[in-house]
């Protein structure tokens, strides 16, 4: 399948493996480093959650809370980098993970490392359905495109108190919980009312309810067409777009 944007540009899908290949390809044929696209990620999300922050009028003190929940991966490592723009924005942002902060790796503890060095502390356990309930905005940056079967553990325990307890979800990427290359849900799947997808949308993601955008993340055209795809740069000026299914009225 496909996506368009609502001028009409086709936005093709990969799956989950040829994610992987680009990301790849990305990474040790064009010099680009996961931090930078990371970085890229978090700041267009953050843009997100504000924009939809000031959709309802000016925004009030209770009405500019944001949680973040994030895991190890560089899923993770691009929610907590999307709290570290809105913190830079007087914006008052929990963190929930889904493990321990000394048991992160790679790019997600690299950029709790950053938060932490500007004050920034993930909640305890015990207080992640408080802050769920109080923020306007949660966002799910707990499992990236790399699921494979159910989310378990921690990880599942906070999709469902998610889906219980959040006003509005902004999911990064794909929601947790689901495959994003066929669309199943093996057990617990965040339940997003808009889902900023990164670099090309996956095959999984035909099916949400939600609205979808892509968001360009710095990964060069070229890239894609290495995997034969046909692929037209769809954003113009902006860093993201919004995408409806191929099989929609025009």
């Amino acid at each position: 399948m496909a996506f368009r944007t609502p001028s009409g540009i086709v936005v093709p899908t990969v799956t989950a493996d040829q994610m992987r290949e680009i990301d790849r390809i990305a990474v040790e044929e064009f010099d680009l480093s996961i931090l930078q696209m990371m970085e890229n990620a978090g700041r267009i999300l953050a843009a997100h959650v504000m924009e939809l922050l000031g959709a309802g009028g000016p925004a009030g003190p209770a009405s500019r809370k944001v949680t973040v929940l994030a895991g190890s991966g560089g899923n993770g490592g691009g929610g907590l980098c999307c709290a570290r723009h809105l913190h830079n924005r007087g914006i008052a942002v929990s963190i929930v993970l889904d493990r321990d902060h000394a048991a992160l790796t790679g790019a997600a503890r690299s950029q709790m490392g950053i938060l932490r060095a500007a004050g920034g502390q993930s909640l305890a356990r015990s207080e992640a359905g408080v802050a769920l309930r109080r923020s306007s905005i949660v966002v799910d940056a707990l499992i990236g495109y790399g699921l494979r079967g159910a989310a378990t553990g921690r990880a599942a325990e906070l999709i469902a108190l998610c889906n219980l307890a959040a006003a509005e979800v902004v999911a990064l990427d794909v929601p947790s919980g689901l495959d994003a290359t066929t669309g199943d849900a093996h057990g617990p799947v965040v339940r997003a009312d808009r889902t900023l997808t990164l670099a090309l949308p996956k095959t999984g993601l035909g099916r949400l309810t939600g609205d979808l955008y892509l968001a360009e993340i710095g990964i060069p055209p070229e890239a894609y067409r290495r995997l034969g795809l046909a692929y037209t740069p769809p954003f113009g000026a902006a860093d993201s777009v919004l995408l409806v299914s191929d099989d929609s009225p025009a």
